[in-house]
């Protein structure tokens, strides 16, 4: 699968706690670790799609 294949199927992830660690952070400006979150991952993902280029049509 390719980034110009988009799908809309949906995988539904269960969690057992809502706001469960990921196991990995980013430091900030400030030299402070942050975990990243689910959130943080799917507004990232949704940025890119919206940024996604698509190919022009081949003739």
């Amino acid at each position: 699968m390719s980034l110009q294949n988009s799908s809309d199927d949906k995988i539904q992830v269960i969690r057992t706690q809502p706001d469960q660690s990921l196991g990995c952070s980013i430091i900030d400006e400030q030299g402070r670790e942050v975990p990243i979150t689910e959130a943080m991952i799917q507004c990232a993902c949704r940025e890119l799609e919206d940024r996604l280029v698509k190919p022009a049509e081949q003739k």
